[in-house]
Order: structure tokens, then C-alpha cells, then sequence
């Protein structure tokens, strides 16, 4: 047996404690050494009166017993009494039982004002108060247990309940959101919906079955959820006789309520009737980000080439209209201008997962790496600038709310590898909007400049939720679609866990939407907790597939199409599912703990490995730093001897162009009478110096002294850099053009 459960130190407050259940669990907790705060009006079963009597009685039977309490007698409406209370007798406040209530019975059609509002008063408004009053205390103190008290009216209804059952059921909610509100201060919500011998179950219940409904089988779980050690949060559970019982939403499947071409109307419901409550294989929804995602996923599976039909309920109704966002497709976006350097690259590929565990990731997170590179998906961060500040609200004749914004799918396509630091502008389009049932699909295209030349092309597809029963267009042929996985087993799959301080990170790239950040905020709009940037999923799938099938060549990377299905939280593992296809790679995300599918029908374009080897030596060739390299090839075979005993050393160059490395070079003078050659070195370089092209000719003309160019940042360079020193005599010397 474990050691019994101990609430030493603890202060809980009981509310309706005078009999019954609240009885039962005040002496079940001072029995375990907590010092409770004893509440009853004193009233009759319908609220009526008060008196100090039965809470008295509760705290003599604890006090005679060895135990800590007190009793107050105020009304659950003056909720920071009861609390107070608790403070001034005892110093804190740990747990909060809401167990009072009272009883207006009557058949719906009879139902007063007065029996209608009292009831909410006491069960839900009472239980609001009093909490209320508790929850900053709890919040300094990091630590606190909730009961929430509804009942199997609430949850099922009850002829002649119509006041107490709709109170009953609001504790519930009210009870979720504090369970999610709460949970970053250790303050865990349950609810309970009890059945047991009370003042309020007189009458109502027969009473052979009273006789086994005891008080005492219900209080044993009150007290395990109140425990420091039970991790329940968010819980419903029924209770009585011994017998103990979770409960938890159901939803069926459901049903795409919409024939191809035909409009949505009532007879499409009916049609699918049967489909929509079925139960066979229902999913079990955790939060309304479930039912969210669900909606966005059925609103992706009308048709398959994306057409949606007008949302009229007349049969009547045309399918064939006319789209009333002319004014608004086409809008430009002010151009934007956003510079990044090296700094931003590294905290990109950081905020993405590259890591210094894995040491091929070393080229995006360390500046003086031999082919330091900025990743292909630094792409988006350029790119989101343009959607930003409020753009998106400001388009003419469109009304979008950017709380019901969801960022549905992102295309990147590359034309030349990112630089490792530019200067860059972006001009965005608004280039079709689509009609999907209750909201719009943007689309827009955000085209980015590096010194005039178009460097990469994105597309965001953007739902707004809630605009949409306009009878605008259902397809275009502006949208870069998203492409199915295949259908087979998947040729290789990794997995990489995202840090705990995922979204902290990654936000710093540019995404300052609280959601990734703020709990309150994540609550607000129905998360359990903040949530991981979809174009941080994004990033770290295409960092897999860069490394996987390209061995993290950024000039082989040319696309990549997402499709995000659901959120992901910091600190989950992402298992990506690959399929090869000649130069095109499918994928899919999963979240491992749950298995959802947070990305689909994604793909990322690479260039053949053999084109980009064959492009090399004509880029080079363009280079000024070729003659130098080729002459002193030729003045090796006379003064080759020399140099080799003089220096000792093998030199990798990395000449660059426009910030990207253009070609490598090596100058052997260790081994035999030395030798110089096109790419990189075939056994280890001692020493591996990156610079520009302009640079390197300066160099060897005496323009630049080398080790200014280093101290400058020009030159940079790994390895045994103090053997650098000797290549200036080799420039002085030999390389005359």
C-alpha cells in the first residue's frame, strides 16, 4: 500500500458544509491533518433563512477530534468573505470545494424569474465568487485544487430541473476554462457530478437506494483530486456508491454536408443524416482547437479540385455567381525592406532545430564554417515582413478579423541560394480570393529582390474564418497546390524533438503573435497552451529533407509546398514520413505522442545533384580569382620543390559571389612538389580561407594586406590560421597576371 495521503499545511474552504457532502468531506480533510474553513448560510433547502448552527456542529465534531477549523456563515455570493476568513484564521488558501446549492423545482412552463436567478446565483455565480476571491492567492503561491460540484441534471437533464440543470452544466464550462487558465500555476479545475444522500436528494431519489448513496463513498475522490500529488486537471467525473467514472466528449466522424456542383441546402443534411450520427469509430475531442482543426480539414476535402458550391439553403438556389471581391484581388501591399545578417541566418537554423549535436549542421550555425550557408526555408522570414502590420486588415473591400486568421498552406520556391547576409525587398500581392463555406482563402504572392535580381517566390495561403457565405469563386488557378503522398510505405523516416523553448526561439526570427508565447493569450483562442509556428514545423522538415537527400547542398534546394493540419506544441517530437520520386521528395509530419498529421500532402523539389555539378566549373570559370589559381599552377612545376619545404601546409579557398560560395579551390604545397586544383581537398586542408571574389584579386595584387582582411571580417578563416601568414610571400612573389 502507498502511504496515506497527507493535506498537512493545507487550508481548504468547503462551501455548504453543514450536512451532507460538504459534511462529509470537511471531516475527511481535517482528518488528514488540513485546516478547514466550515461554510453554510444555514438556510432551508430552498435558500430560504440562515443560521449558524449547522456549521458550528461540523466544526465542534473536527475540533473533538484533534482537528483545525472554522465556520463562517455567509452567503457563496460574498465569496471574499468565506475567503477572507480562511486568511485571517489560518494564513492561505490551498483548495476551494464549491458544494453549496439549494433547489427551485419546477416544469419549465412554471419557472418564475425569482427560482430561475437564484439558482444561477448560488450554484454558478456562488462558485464564481468564491473562487474568484481564491485564485490570486493561489496564482502567488503556486498551488492550487478546484471542485467544481455539477450533477447527472447538468450533464443528462431532468424534468422539472430546467434552472438547476443549465447552472449545473455552466459549472462545467466554467470548470474547463479554469483548467486551462490555471494549469501554468499548478491550479488543477475537476468537476464531479455526485449522487448521495443530501438535503437535495430528498424526495427525489428512492430511498433503498439512499441507504448505499453515503456521503463517504463520494468524499475519498474530492480528496485525491485536491492532492498536491494528482496530476488530474480538467477532469468530469461521476461518483456515488462506491462506483467512480470518467466521462468525456464524443463526436462522430460527421459528414461534408455538399454533393459536387450542387448547392448546400437542408436536403443535403438529410441526405447524410445517418453518416452525421454515426458513432462508429468516433474521435474523442480534447479542447476547441479539435473541433477547430476538424472544420479547417473538412473545409480542405470539398472536391478534390477545391470547388465548394454556394452556401443558399433554397434548392433554388444558382451555383453559378459572380466573385465580389474584384476590388480587392490584385491589392499591392507597400513594398518592404528588411536586412538581415549572419546573426539572423544562425538564429533562423537555431529556431528551426539545427543544433551542434549534428555536425552537419555546423554550416548554418557557425559563420566561420568553411561553407557557412543560409538555410533555403529563411526564404518565409523574408518574405512574412511584406503580411504584416496590420496589412492584412487594411485590403479595400474586404472585412477579414485577424483573430480568426489560420495560416492554411505555404509555398517557397528558390531561384539562387539565400545569401549568408543581404539586403532585400519584397513585394506582395493579393492574387485570388476563394470561397470556403464559412470563410475565405487568400491567396498571396510575395515576390523578394536581392540587388534587383529575384531571389525566391512565396505563396501563403491564409484562412479567414468567419467572412465567407459570399457566393464568391470556389477555385483558381493562381493556388500552388498541394500534391497527395503515395501510396505506399514511406522510404525513410526520422524523428527530431522540439525543445521546450521551441516557439521562444523561433519568434525571435520575426513571428511575434503572442499565441506562440502567451498562455492567457493561447487560452483565449482555444489552445491548451501556447503553440509552435507552423513555418517552424515547416523549417525543421525541410532541414531533414536538405540533409537527407541532398547531404545539405542549399543549391540543390528549388521548392517546397506544406499543408498545415493541426498545431504542434514546443517540446513534441516530429516524425516526418519521406517518400523519393526522382528529384521531388513527399513528406507528412506527425506528432509522435498523439499521432496527428500536423503537416500533409507536402512535398519539397530538389535539383538533380548531377546539374548543379555541372554548372560549377563554367561558374568559375566567370571568376577573376580563376587566372590567379591557374598561374600559380603553372609556376608550381618550376618552384614547386621550393614552395612545398617552405610551407608545408594544404589550403581550401572558398571563393564567394554575391554571398554564396561560387566555387573551391585547393592549394597543395605539402605533398611531392605540390599541385593546385578545382574543388575541395581530397585529404584534410590545414587551413580553409573564405572570401569574395573581389577580395582574393585584391589580395594578389597587393591592394589588400591579408591580415587586414581577416581582422575586417573580408577573409575568414578555420584551421591552423597562423599558416595563412605565409601565403602573402607566396601572392609577392609568384602570382604576377
Amino acid at each position: 500500500m502507498d502511504s496515506p495521503l497527507s493535506f498537512n499545511g493545507r487550508v481548504v474552504v468547503v462551501t455548504g458544509a453543514g450536512g451532507g457532502l460538504g459534511q462529509a468531506y470537511s471531516l475527511a480533510f481535517a482528518e488528514r491533518g488540513a485546516s478547514v474553513v466550515v461554510n453554510d448560510l444555514g438556510g432551508d433547502v430552498r435558500g430560504v433563512g440562515k443560521g449558524s448552527l449547522a456549521a458550528d456542529k461540523v466544526v465542534e465534531e473536527i475540533t473533538k477530534k484533534g482537528g483545525k477549523a472554522v465556520a463562517n456563515y455567509d452567503s457563496v455570493e460574498e465569496g471574499e468573505k468565506i475567503v477572507k476568513t480562511a486568511l485571517d484564521a489560518f494564513g492561505r488558501i490551498d483548495i476551494v470545494v464549491n458544494n453549496a446549492g439549494i433547489l427551485r423545482d419546477r416544469s419549465f412552463g412554471r419557472i418564475n424569474d425569482e427560482d430561475w436567478d437564484i439558482i444561477h446565483r448560488i450554484h454558478l455565480r456562488g462558485s464564481f465568487q468564491v473562487t474568484r476571491a481564491a485564485w490570486d492567492h493561489m496564482k502567488k503561491q503556486n498551488f492550487g485544487r478546484i471542485i467544481m460540484t455539477s450533477s447527472s441534471s447538468g450533464l443528462y437533464g431532468n424534468f422539472g430541473q430546467a434552472n438547476y440543470s443549465a447552472a449545473k452544466l455552466g459549472l462545467l464550462g466554467l470548470a474547463n476554462t479554469l483548467a486551462i487558465e490555471g494549469k501554468k500555476n499548478n491550479i488543477h479545475c475537476n468537476t464531479i457530478a455526485p449522487v448521495a444522500v443530501s438535503r437535495l436528494t430528498q424526495g427525489i431519489v428512492p430511498e433503498d437506494i439512499l441507504k448505499v448513496m453515503q456521503p463517504d463513498y463520494v468524499a475519498p475522490l474530492v480528496l485525491w483530486l485536491c492532492h498536491e500529488s494528482c496530476d488530474e486537471n480538467g477532469g468530469l467525473f461521476e461518483v456515488g456508491g462506491g462506483w467512480i467514472g470518467k466521462l468525456r466528449w464524443e463526436r462522430t466522424l460527421g459528414a461534408i454536408v455538399k454533393q459536387r456542383n450542387q448547392p448546400v441546402s437542408p436536403e443535403a443534411v438529410k441526405a447524410n443524416w445517418k453518416k452525421i450520427c454515426d458513432f462508429e469509430n468516433a474521435s474523442k475531442p480534447q479542447g476547441a482547437q479539435d473541433t477547430f482543426g476538424t472544420i479547417i480539414e473538412g473545409l480542405r476535402k470539398i472536391d478534390s479540385d477545391g470547388e465548394v458550391s454556394p452556401n443558399h439553403t433554397s434548392h433554388l438556389a444558382s451555383s453559378t455567381t459572380t466573385s465580389e471581391f474584384g476590388g480587392a484581388i490584385g491589392h499591392k501591399f507597400p513594398p518592404t525592406f528588411s536586412a538581415y545578417t549572419e546573426l539572423e541566418t544562425i538564429l533562423y537554423a537555431l529556431g528551426v532545430g539545427a543544433s551542434i549535436k549534428e555536425p552537419k549542421d555546423f554550416k548554418f550555425i557557425y559563420e566561420g564554417s568553411s561553407d557557412f550557408s543560409c538555410l533555403p526555408t529563411f526564404g518565409v522570414i523574408i518574405a512574412q515582413k511584406a503580411l504584416m502590420n496590420e496589412g492584412l486588415t487594411e485590403i479595400p473591400g474586404l472585412s477579414v478579423n485577424i483573430a480568426k486568421m489560420l495560416h492554411g498552406e505555404q509555398y517557397l520556391e528558390l531561384y539562387k541560394p539565400l545569401p549568408r547576409a543581404g539586403k532585400f525587398k519584397s513585394e506582395a500581392v493579393l492574387v485570388d480570393i476563394l470561397e470556403k463555406g464559412p470563410g475565405l482563402l487568400l491567396l498571396l504572392d510575395v515576390y523578394s529582390y536581392y540587388e534587383k535580381e529575384l531571389i525566391c517566390y512565396n505563396q501563403f495561403s491564409i484562412f479567414a474564418i468567419g467572412s465567407g457565405g459570399r457566393s464568391g469563386k470556389r477555385t483558381s488557378d493562381k493556388v500552388k497546390g498541394a500534391v497527395a503522398i503515395p501510396s505506399r510505405p514511406p522510404d525513410v523516416v526520422l524523428t527530431d524533438t522540439t525543445s521546450l523553448n521551441q516557439a521562444a526561439l523561433y519568434r525571435l526570427s520575426g513571428d511575434w503573435n503572442p499565441v506562440h508565447i502567451d498562455p492567457n493569450f493561447a487560452g483565449a483562442v482555444g489552445f491548451d497552451k501556447p503553440i509552435l509556428h507552423g513555418l517552424c514545423t515547416f523549417g525543421f522538415c525541410a532541414r531533414h529533407i536538405l540533409q537527407q537527400f541532398a547531404d545539405n547542398d542549399v543549391s540543390r534546394f528549388k521548392a517546397i509546398k506544406v499543408r498545415f493540419s493541426k498545431p504542434v506544441y514546443s517540446g513534441q517530437t516530429l516524425q516526418i514520413e519521406m517518400w523519393k520520386e526522382g528529384d521531388r521528395i513527399h513528406f507528412q509530419t506527425k506528432v509522435q505522442e498523439t499521432g496527428d498529421i500536423v503537416i500533409s500532402d507536402a512535398y519539397v523539389d530538389l535539383a538533380p545533384a548531377l546539374a548543379i555539378l555541372a554548372e560549377i566549373p563554367s561558374e568559375g570559370g566567370e571568376l577573376q580569382s580563376t587566372i590567379v589559381f591557374k598561374e600559380i599552377g603553372h609556376l608550381l612545376k618550376d618552384v614547386g620543390h621550393q614552395m612545398v619545404k617552405k610551407v608545408n601546409a594544404v589550403f581550401e579557398w572558398h571563393i564567394t559571389k554575391g554571398g554564396n560560395t561560387a566555387v573551391k579551390w585547393t592549394t597543395d604545397l605539402k605533398n611531392g612538389t605540390g599541385k593546385v586544383y578545382e574543388g575541395p581537398a581530397k585529404d584534410s586542408a590545414d587551413v580553409t580561407i573564405i572570401l569574395s571574389d573581389e577580395d582574393f584579386m585584391n589580395i594578389a595584387l597587393g591592394k589588400l594586406d591579408p591580415q587586414k582582411a581577416f581582422f575586417s571580417g573580408k577573409l575568414k578563416a578555420r584551421g591552423n590560421i597562423m599558416m595563412g601568414l605565409k601565403l602573402q610571400s607566396i601572392f609577392k612573389a609568384y602570382a604576377k597576371l
